[in-house]
């Protein structure tokens, strides 16, 4: 004889418990994430990163790069340089002889950052040709790609290529009155020049020593045009002058603060202070973040903030986990990297790994270089203060309820619905008649 079929509010009972479940599976993955370290610092493989390059490199054969160019004017650039350097990055951590993939991979994306697609957005007549912000991280890329390889066995071609194009950049440094060469015609960001110039102090690393005075006069240059509201690098200059046009901002100095230590320690350790007292924030109390304007000054979304929930920068937040890392903060870079384990929404699987669902590719590929961050020339000293674990409390807090919250009505119910299981009251004999 078939059973019965279920009732509509067996249905919708089974429905609620599935919910509930779902839910509370929810929080308590939340909280792994918050917990379980999401950095492996500079010597170790970040986990999932490879997985987050695999889904970045079928992205970018999907046309993900001109996918990011309509985003932004450097989204085709960006997407393949950081793809470039985190291979790099993670090449750095494995012996001679097993960095073949990782050189591969990175002289792919080397490739792209010349192609027409590459050079499109900028200028071939700005000095040097295409401006300072491609030809900044095109040089950094390329000297990540000669870093890959023993120094007997360095392609010749890459060599010459690496000093030329560096040669080119120290003479247009030397010649400039501004320490901030334009990225555009008549437009310069400070944080673009920072890039170069580290690339200039990776080529004296690698090759014989050709900046170092070029090095220490800009560093001079900078230290008397920082923006007089925060004392750090302004977020826009003058591309005549170098004067401060625009006050510093989260999404270039979390840029700035990755590139600094490399030029000189010192004074990237003054900055990053400066840095983490005005910019790293804890709003509601719910976690870590990084304003795009300084505490107590609020300004508009753009382009490179992205939005600003709480004046908070999301493209910051990111970016600073490199910055930290790089500066030895491990305690704020493992902070940031499990907040966006738990707000981020990854998407793992055996073979990829994505956040935001896969949406936006280029988020994946910063994050993916942040999190693979090591310095590679110098290093800043740890700064003076560190970051409480703590911060977890309250956001654990929170999944904690939002785990219990879905079982409330069910024990309400069953509450309601159990026998009264008081003893029975037994009849008074000796009082019968």
């Amino acid at each position: 004889m078939p059973g019965r079929a279920p009732t509509a509010r067996q249905v919708l009972r089974w429905s609620r418990r599935l919910v509930a479940v779902l839910i509370t599976a929810c929080a308590l993955a939340g909280a792994v994430r918050l917990v379980v370290p999401a950095t492996a610092g500079t010597s170790g493989e970040a986990v999932g990163v490879r997985r987050q390059l695999a889904f970045l490199r079928t992205a970018l054969d999907d046309g993900a790069g001109g996918q990011a160019q309509g985003l932004f004017p450097e989204g085709y650039f960006f997407l393949h340089a950081l793809y470039g350097l985190s291979w790099v990055e993670i090449g750095m951590r494995r012996p001679v002889d097993e960095r073949a993939e990782a050189l591969g991979e990175a002289r792919y994306a080397l490739e792209r950052l010349d192609s027409p697609a590459g050079t499109a957005p900028f200028s071939p007549t700005l000095v040097p040709p295409y401006g300072v912000f491609h030809r900044g991280w095109s040089n950094w890329l390329r000297g990540g790609v000669l870093s890959l390889q023993p120094a007997e066995r360095r392609d010749p071609a890459e060599l010459a290529r690496f000093a030329e194009d560096s040669a080119e950049l120290g003479a247009a440094f030397d010649a400039s009155d501004s320490p901030y060469l334009e990225a555009y015609p008549g437009q310069a960001w400070p944080v673009d020049s920072t890039v170069a110039m580290a690339s200039l102090r990776l080529h004296d690393e690698l090759l014989p020593a050709r900046f170092p005075s070029t090095v220490e006069r800009w560093v001079r240059e900078v230290r008397g045009r920082l923006d007089p509201d925060t004392g750090l690098l302004p977020h826009r200059a003058d591309p005549g002058t170098g004067e401060p046009v625009e006050v510093a901002r989260g999404s270039s100095q979390s840029l700035v603060q990755r590139f600094l230590p490399e030029i000189d320690p010192v004074f990237a350790g003054e900055q990053y202070q400066r840095f983490r007292d005005r910019y790293v924030v804890s709003p509601l109390g719910l976690g870590p973040g990084v304003r795009e304007y300084p505490e107590g000054v609020d300004g508009p979304a753009d382009v490179d903030s992205g939005p600003l929930p709480l004046g908070v920068s999301l493209s910051a937040t990111v970016v600073t986990i490199g910055a930290a890392q790089v500066h030895g903060d491990d305690a704020l870079a493992g902070a940031l990297a499990n907040y966006a384990e738990l707000v981020g929404v990854p998407v793992d699987t055996p073979w990829t790994k994505r956040y935001g669902f896969g949406l936006l590719p280029v988020g994946d590929a910063f994050l993916a270089w942040s999190k693979t961050a090591r310095p590679w020339v110098a290093q800043a000293s740890p700064p003076s203060s560190s970051f409480s674990w703590w911060w977890r409390t309250p956001l654990l807090a929170l999944l904690a309820v939002l785990g219990a919250v879905p079982w409330i009505p069910t024990l309400v119910r069953r509450r309601r619905t159990e026998p009264d299981r008081r003893p029975a009251e037994t009849p008074d004999l000796a009082a019968a008649p």
